[in-house]
């Protein structure tokens, strides 16, 4: 049997212990330790977005990320992008702007682009296609996805502030 080390971290706002390997990616122990499924393995290698998640104010790859270095850290996954189960303005805009087809690229979008309006609120559309760069689409194109997100972030000037 593998050692397992135990790990105390905030994750969606909520203070969490769990058991993982050494060596395990903060991607495989959100989902497989932590069943937080959102965060999608694409290329496994930092190529492609699908598995974005906040650390720390700051946006990764979690499939680049050891789970034991969020030890004492915020993550931020697309299940806490969500209040209280009502969307985010950024998931509101997704799917009225048509931004999604078959799903696994968009939590990555959607977590990039908060990462990006959460320190950027006024960021132009350039701005955005050039942080959104890490991500990798291959089914709807970026357009509505640069869209969408020049939407959500209107949305989220105007929406009520975030619970703290």
């Amino acid at each position: 049997m593998a050692v397992r080390v135990q790990i105390r971290s905030t994750i969606n706002g909520d203070d969490i212990d769990f058991l993982c390997e050494p060596r395990q990616s903060l991607l495989e122990a959100l989902r497989d330790e932590l069943g937080l499924t959102g965060a999608k393995e694409g290329c496994n290698n930092g190529n492609c977005g699908a598995c974005n998640v906040i650390l720390d104010g700051r946006l990764v790859n979690s499939c680049c990320v050891l789970a034991p270095e969020i030890e004492g850290k915020q993550v931020t996954t697309i299940e806490g992008i969500a209040d209280n189960g009502r969307l985010h303005p950024l998931q509101e805009a997704f799917l009225e702007e048509a931004a999604l087809q078959c799903g696994v690229c968009t939590p990555g979008f959607i977590v990039a682009a908060r990462a990006l309006l959460d320190r950027e609120p006024d960021a132009d559309e350039g701005r955005i296609r050039h942080w959104l760069a890490g991500n990798l689409c291959r089914c709807t194109g970026y357009d509505k996805i640069v869209r969408a997100v020049v939407a959500g972030a209107e949305r989220m000037k105007t929406a009520a502030p975030p619970r703290s």
